[in-house]
């Protein structure tokens, strides 16, 4: 696996240092109680000279010292008598993630994000940030947060409804993060049973259960020096849900029918569409992994909340299906609709006005946008075999389009993607008249 340049790193935590946290003590009387940490050590102690002064039998003078990194806050014991524990583990040194929880003698010091400082962060001048577009002031707002994130790995989850594009938020994150360099693997808790998801997450031995032919590595192992996307999380079944939580507090993974642990490092991102506050009340999602996972929360709002960006959006799918500038009129229709699904109902109706060179009704909202293009295109007086080639070919042409310039003109990933074999792929390029970028 590639790494990134160590110069670049440095460069990056020197333009985006990690994010501040706040230390809170608690089972014991503590001065102060709450304590920011956004640079330099922070010592944990009874001492007069400590940072925060513990007022308890078991706390050596100058106890354990603590210190922002990219993945947390750094935990180092300074020799201390009774020890520095986590999980109920004796630790000398660790790198603990934020919303950690480490007890120190008879005291409990609950590591948190200093969220207060990233809500404050300013709203950015810039109407994009790597790949995202947006000139709302709810983008530029979330840029910055963004932005400031890049000196961190704390894991993020993502909340708002289907079609916003929290999986490419999700991908803008790695991209702008310290371990940009390794993998992005993506796992749908919403596509599978049980069984299959564990499998998904941790990987299994061969014969662990009906249909494991052969052992696989999971999500986890996959991701390991990169970030791991869960998206729609909150639909993990409930009894999984402790298992992914001893994931994150540990590091540690062990496949379905396997004895053996493996340690990764892993930056997890999540997404949800659902209510998960109202989960956590019903006892349908775990409170626990609800706020290991919401280390920071970014909610993205919908579509008709910041209508300054349909057109931006608009704009851009249209680049991205080989078009030129959009009508006026096109860009009128398009900013009077409500769009309730998003991003990708704004994207699957350009893409229709592309193909077809009409603009479905975007009045009904609960039709389908490509379905009512089709019908207000299609001539049910004329020959059903000359409608179906010329649409086919239509498809055809503005799908090699967009496939190519997705990959960058790479027709083997173009190939690989859209799953036809290289040679046809060439062979379809050249027949519909496709220019490769």
């Amino acid at each position: 696996m590639s790494r990134e340049d160590p110069t670049k790193s440095l460069a990056r935590l020197r333009d985006h240092p990690p994010l501040g946290v706040v230390v809170r003590v608690a089972g014991a009387p503590a001065t102060p109680r709450v304590k920011r940490l956004d640079a330099g050590t922070l010592v944990i102690g009874a001492g007069k000279g400590a940072d925060i002064i513990v007022e308890d039998k078991a706390m050596s003078r100058s106890h354990a010292e603590l210190s922002l990194v990219p993945e947390g806050v750094r935990v180092k014991d300074l020799g201390s008598t009774n020890g520095t524990f986590y999980l109920g583990q004796r630790v000398e040194s660790i790198v603990l993630s934020l919303g950690s929880r480490i007890v120190l003698g008879g005291a409990e010091l609950c590591i948190e994000p200093d969220i207060e400082a990233l809500e404050g962060a300013p709203e950015t001048s810039h109407a994009g940030y790597r790949g995202l577009v947006g000139a709302s002031p709810a983008m530029r707002r979330l840029f910055a947060v963004l932005a400031r994130l890049e000196g961190s790995l704390v894991n993020v989850l993502l909340e708002g409804e289907s079609g916003v594009g929290k999986e490419v938020i999700a991908r803008a994150i790695h991209e702008g993060s310290s371990v940009a360099s390794g993998p992005l693997v993506t796992v749908n808790c919403a596509a599978f049973g049980r069984e299959l998801v564990l499998s998904e997450l941790f990987g299994h031995k061969k014969g662990a259960f009906t249909g494991a032919v052969e052992s696989r590595k999971g999500a986890f192992e996959a991701a390991d020096g990169g970030t791991l996307f869960l998206d729609e999380v909150g639909e993990l079944p409930l009894d999984v849900q402790p298992m992914l939580l001893r994931a994150l507090e540990s590091g540690e993974v062990k496949p379905l029918g396997g004895n053996e642990t493996r340690v990764v490092k892993v930056r997890v991102v999540a997404a949800t569409n659902r209510d998960v506050v109202g989960d956590l009340k019903s006892g349908a999602f775990r409170e626990d992994l609800y706020y290991r996972l919401a280390v920071v929360r970014l909610s993205i709002p919908p579509l008709r909340e910041r209508p300054e960006d349909v057109e931006v959006f608009a704009r851009r799918f249209a680049s991205a299906a080989g078009l030129g500038e959009l009508p006026g009129d096109v860009v009128f229709r398009l900013k009077a609709h409500g769009w309730p699904g998003n991003a990708r109902e704004l994207r699957n109706a350009v893409q229709a006005y592309a193909a077809l060179g009409t603009l479905p009704d975007a009045s009904p909202a609960e039709e389908d946008a490509l379905e009512t293009a089709l019908e207000q295109s299609i001539d049910p007086t004329k020959s059903y075999q000359d409608q179906k080639d010329e649409f086919s070919s239509r498809f055809t042409r503005t799908y090699l389009k967009m496939v190519l310039a997705r990959t960058g003109g790479n027709q083997s990933e173009a190939a690989r993607v859209s799953g036809v074999d290289r040679s046809y792929l060439g062979k379809l390029i050249v027949k519909h008249g496709v220019r490769r970028t």
